[in-house]
């Protein structure tokens, strides 16, 4: 089954690491026949949140940017994937403002668990990273961000994630097309929901292959 998909790029050069890395992951989800929509948070303006909570319930934030305007495409989608440069060791404040805002899509939950005020619809997210250290801690601020606060907590549901270190130095050009994290992206995109239609085919010839063994055993 076909997936509509959001990628969310936060911040970056125009034609950096983390926008090549994106759009890789973009052909390889596309070419699987995927609906993909690019969304670049430095062409809008959507800003954090106030702590308001004029919007709390599904009621429009009070904030006038381009964030409600999104919002649409936010629910229709199967698969939100958060791009982001790796800033001071963790996600950028753009994909940070982003997170915040989607506190006016979540419903009253009469029952909530530990921790947790409101229930929030069920997406599927994947991240992907850049930056040009590639130390085994280099991600571990960004990646607790990430499974804590959409994982955990609002409880949308991981694909994944490609974490691209070592993309050239922060004084230089980027380097990404110089390693093969351009490639996983590809292949990332492209594969994402390939366990799920190979589960979904074996289910369905299980099923023709029950039929027709009662079909054979009622004839017989």
């Amino acid at each position: 089954m076909k997936k509509k998909i959001l990628i969310i790029l936060g911040g970056g050069r125009s034609n950096g690491n983390t926008v090549q890395l994106a759009k890789a992951f973009m052909r390889g989800a596309t070419e699987a026949g995927h609906h993909v929509q690019f969304i670049s948070l430095n062409n809008i303006n959507v800003n954090g949140c106030l702590g308001c909570k004029a919007c709390r319930y599904e009621k429009p934030c009070v904030q006038k940017d381009d964030f409600n305007s999104l919002i649409p495409k936010i629910k229709t989608a199967d698969l939100i994937v958060f791009a982001s440069p790796l800033y001071f060791w963790t996600i950028s404040s753009k994909i940070k403002a982003f997170i915040e805002r989607l506190y006016c899509i979540a419903k009253q939950d009469e029952n909530p668990p530990l921790g947790r005020y409101e229930k929030y619809p069920i997406h599927d997210c994947a991240l992907l990273m850049t930056s040009a250290d590639n130390f085994f801690w280099t991600f571990e601020q960004a990646v607790s961000y990430y499974k804590f606060t959409l994982i955990n907590y609002i409880g949308f549901q991981d694909k994944g994630m490609l974490l691209a270190g070592g993309c050239g130095n922060t004084n230089g050009k980027p380097q990404i097309h110089s390693t093969n994290y351009l490639r996983e992206a590809f292949e990332f995109g492209k594969r994402i929901y390939e366990d799920e239609e190979m589960y979904r085919n074996k289910g369905e010839e299980d099923e023709e292959s029950e039929n027709n063994y009662f079909e054979n055993y009622v004839k017989c």
